[in-house]
């Protein structure tokens, strides 16, 4: 058996996420469907982690085991053919059998995209979540200066009741940028909840619309329940943006 990792890029707009799902076509499905016909052999597709619908990638990293050996080149450029344009592998490369694209993950980074005016150009609609109010960009950076570090963000997650081994992530950075009428929360972290980014993306357009004061940010995190405090973003804006390993 040979191990391939992969580097993917795709636009979530069409599809139900990342996993295969009963209802929904997903990313996972076209690419192990273009594997199929290029090997002819079926093979499970493991990613970095889940992205949700209507939620894009610039590098998702994943792997996958084939029987046979195949060229890197006519790997990568065979599968680019059978995939949708809207999905792309950026690069492939045979990795270590012990390599895993979610267990061998050191870190993460995603970028939320806001667009702060009164009109978003057309060709951004897709992939910027547009807040006509105007956003005040340095409230933002103080509530979020209280969520950096170890904590437990059940508070920030869409489904505190998920079954997973603990609630608590360590957050990196949560750093805010404003480039005119474009703001950019990119918050990296070792792992995240379900839906947590945009769980925190929600809560601070909230702080920059004015609705919450920054230091309650602290509170909200401490209380561990998830409120109407926090909603969560829409997914058009989230870019899972790299992987570390």
């Amino acid at each position: 058996m040979d191990r391939y990792k992969i580097i993917v890029a795709y636009d979530g707009t069409a599809y139900t996420g990342w996993q295969i799902q009963p209802n929904g076509v997903t990313i996972q499905e076209h690419l192990e469907a273009a594997i199929h016909e290029f090997t002819q052999e079926r093979t499970r597709v493991h990613a970095s982690g889940r992205t949700d619908q209507g939620v894009h990638a610039r590098k998702q990293v994943a792997h996958f085991d084939l029987q046979k050996s195949f060229p890197y080149i006519s790997l990568h450029t065979g599968l680019n053919s059978l995939l949708p344009a809207d999905i792309r592998i950026l690069s492939v490369q045979r990795s270590d059998p012990s390599f895993h694209a979610r267990r061998s993950a050191k870190s993460k980074e995603y970028r939320y995209f806001i667009w702060n005016a009164d009109v978003v150009p057309p060709f951004l609609r897709k992939y910027r979540t547009h807040v006509r109010k105007k956003l005040n960009a340095g409230a933002m950076k103080k509530a979020a200066s209280y969520l950096v570090g170890m904590h437990d963000f059940t508070a920030f997650t869409a489904n505190p009741n998920r079954m997973v081994a603990s609630n608590v992530r360590k957050l990196f950075e949560l750093k805010i940028m404003k480039h005119g009428s474009e703001i950019v929360i990119i918050a990296k972290g070792e792992g995240f909840l379900y839906k947590m980014v945009r769980s925190l993306a929600g809560f601070l357009i909230r702080v920059g619309e004015g609705a919450i004061s920054p230091s309650k940010a602290r509170e909200i995190l401490l209380s561990r329940k998830r409120t109407a405090r926090v909603p969560t973003a829409p997914p058009e804006g989230l870019f899972l943006w790299n992987v570390c390993y």
